[in-house]
C-alpha cells in the first residue's frame, strides 16, 4: 500500500494551483451569439478599445444586434455618459464573423449562446480546433458547471466562467468562475478583460447557479408560486419587494427582462444538479414558457409590453 504524503490540494479544492503556458495579451475578442447578452457584451467590449467578432447563426441576427448596439451607444451619447468619437470608434471595432473560422484570429473567445448545455457543448467541440494554442474560451453561462463545460475542451486550463449580467452596458457586476482545471493566468486576464470593459469582477466557484442565480432564481420562482396561488396580482407582489424591500424592480418585472425562458432553463440547472426540492419549477413559470409568453422579448409575461412601455 503506498501511503500519500502530499495532499492533492491545498486551500481551495476548486482551483487549479498549476499556472500553466504563459498567456498572450487579449487584442481580439470573438464573441458566438448576438442576442440580448451576446450584443451586450460586444459593446462593452469594443468600447474599451477591443478589436470584437461576432457571430451567430444568420447574418441577419448580427445586423440587428448592431442596430441595437448603435442605439444603445446613441443613448450613452445623448446622456453623456461618452462622445460621439467614442460611439463610431466601438461601433469601427466590431465586425460579423460569418463562422466559427473567423475566431483563428481571436486571443479570447466568448460563448454568449442560449442557456443549454447540449448547444454549448457542440459549438465548444466545434470551436476549439480552429484557435490559436493561446487562445482562451470563456462562457457567458448563468448556471452550468463550468468543469463539465471545460473537458468539452482540448483547453480546460484555458476556460473560465464569464457571467455577464442584462443589461450589460449597465449591470457592473461580472461573475468570474474558474472550473476545477483553469489555469490562475487564464482567471487573472479574464478579470483584467472585465475591468477594462468597466465591470466589476468577482470570483466565484463552480457550483450550480453560481452566487447570483442561486439566489435570484429561488425568489422568482417563489414570486410566480405566490401568484399561481392568489396570494396577490403581479403588481402587487413586485410592490411589496420594491416598496418593502427597496428593490429596484419586481421579481416578476425582472423576470420578465430576463426571458421566462431563460429562468426556467436555470431553474433546471439548480434542481438537477443540486437534487433539491426547493428549486422545483413553478408549474406556472413553465406553462407560461409553453405558451411562448417569455417577457420583454416576446412581448408577454407577467405583463404586456408595447415598444418601451409595460402596461
Amino acid at each position: 500500500m503506498v501511503q500519500a504524503t502530499t495532499p492533492m490540494f491545498r486551500g481551495n479544492p476548486f482551483i487549479n494551483r498549476s499556472e500553466g503556458r504563459e498567456l498572450a495579451a487579449i487584442k481580439t475578442v470573438g464573441i458566438i451569439g448576438a442576442g440580448q447578452m451576446g450584443n451586450g457584451i460586444a459593446h462593452v467590449v469594443a468600447l474599451a478599445g477591443y478589436k470584437v467578432l461576432l457571430n451567430d447563426i444568420g447574418k441577419e441576427r448580427v445586423e440587428a444586434a448592431l442596430a441595437a448596439i448603435n442605439g444603445n451607444l446613441s443613448r450613452q451619447v445623448h446622456r453623456g455618459k461618452i462622445t460621439e468619437a467614442d460611439r463610431d470608434k466601438a461601433l469601427s471595432l466590431i465586425s460579423y464573423a460569418p463562422s466559427l473560422d473567423a475566431f483563428n484570429e481571436a486571443d479570447l473567445v466568448i460563448e454568449a449562446a442560449t442557456e443549454d448545455e447540449d448547444v454549448k457543448r457542440k459549438i465548444l467541440i466545434a470551436l476549439c480546433p480552429l484557435l490559436k494554442p493561446h487562445t482562451i474560451i470563456g462562457s457567458n453561462t448563468s448556471s452550468i458547471s463550468i468543469t463539465r463545460l471545460a473537458a468539452q475542451t482540448r483547453r480546460p486550463a484555458q476556460f473560465v466562467g464569464l457571467h455577464f449580467f442584462n443589461p450589460v452596458p449597465v449591470m457592473k457586476l461580472v461573475e468570474v468562475v474558474p472550473g476545477l482545471q483553469t489555469a490562475p493566468g487564464t482567471v487573472e486576464t479574464a478579470m483584467q478583460l472585465a475591468t477594462a470593459a468597466g465591470k466589476t469582477p468577482v470570483r466565484v466557484n463552480d457550483f450550480p447557479g453560481f452566487v447570483a442565480n442561486r439566489l435570484l432564481m429561488p425568489m422568482i420562482n417563489e414570486a410566480v408560486f405566490c401568484l399561481m396561488e392568489g396570494v396577490a396580482d403581479a403588481k402587487g407582489i413586485d410592490d411589496v419587494m420594491k416598496l418593502g424591500m427597496n428593490h429596484p424592480m419586481g421579481p416578476l418585472e425582472l423576470a420578465d427582462l430576463i426571458g421566462l425562458d431563460v429562468c426556467l432553463d436555470i431553474l433546471k440547472v439548480l434542481h438537477e444538479n443540486l437534487r433539491d426540492p426547493k428549486y422545483r419549477p413553478c408549474p406556472l413559470l413553465e406553462k407560461m414558457v409553453n405558451a411562448g409568453w417569455l417577457g420583454r422579448k416576446s412581448g408577454r409575461g407577467f405583463y404586456e409590453y408595447t415598444p418601451g412601455k409595460a402596461s
